[in-house]
């Protein structure tokens, strides 16, 4: 149909036209909302070195929240090697305006090389605050320490997590590796590339079932406001 005869047909339908638009169920202008918009910010873990592209934790992730049925996008800002500072350094524009919520694993590169806790503490502080400022949801991941550095590191690194998590009242998951850590060596290995620190495949389709509920209730939480 040409432009002409389009006009023509609107014109001649208009009534009919008007009156099917008034009875258009609610439901079909709910098709038409806009999904929700999940950035995950993080190093190599949410970046998925190693595995093949589209096989990765964001990309598994964002298909297990379709699976239950919920509409949303998850945008991969992971950077392989990155720390916390690097992180912070970026915020700004992970949170582009079409972000509603943002989930920030960070932290393992800094436990490998030391960094003071109290630095990535107060690194990580400052992207849970670029978030809230940004109207936000967040949902921060943990990493554990390796014993590298001693007790006392360790103990002030993992502890960090949840004492963010109550200051600023943000949602916690408290271990990235949660669903595989205590695994026998023989299975945990099957689960892990060659390096020892990233889960191949197999074993981001273990972490991501056991962490998507988490991020399932911060994209429903999102979409409500």
């Amino acid at each position: 149909m040409n432009v002409s005869n389009l006009y023509g047909a609107l014109s001649r339908r208009g009534k009919a036209l008007a009156l099917s638009i008034l009875v258009v169920p609610v439901t079909a202008w709910s098709a038409l909302a806009e999904p929700v918009v999940i950035a995950a910010l993080g190093d190599s873990l949410t970046h998925g070195y190693g595995v093949p592209q589209g096989e990765g934790f964001v990309p598994q992730l964002e298909g297990w929240l379709q699976a239950q049925g919920l509409d949303v996008s998850v945008q991969n800002a992971g950077v392989s090697g990155d720390t916390t500072q690097g992180g912070l350094s970026r915020v700004g524009w992970t949170l582009g305006p079409d972000v509603d919520a943002m989930i920030v694993t960070l932290g393992g590169n800094d436990a490998l090389r030391g960094i003071d806790p109290a630095v990535s503490k107060a690194n990580l502080a400052g992207i849970i605050e670029a978030g809230q400022a940004a109207g936000v949801n967040v949902l921060l991941v943990g990493v554990e320490a390796p014993m590298n550095f001693g007790a006392d590191y360790k103990q002030a690194f993992d502890g960090m997590y949840g004492e963010l998590a109550a200051q600023y009242g943000v949602a916690l998951v408290p271990d990235f590796f949660e669903a595989i850590r205590d695994l026998p060596a023989e299975e945990l290995r099957a689960l892990m590339q060659a390096d020892g620190i990233h889960p191949n495949v197999q074993g981001v389709a273990r972490i991501v079932p056991a962490l998507g509920p988490y991020v399932q209730s911060l994209a429903e939480h999102a979409a409500k406001e």
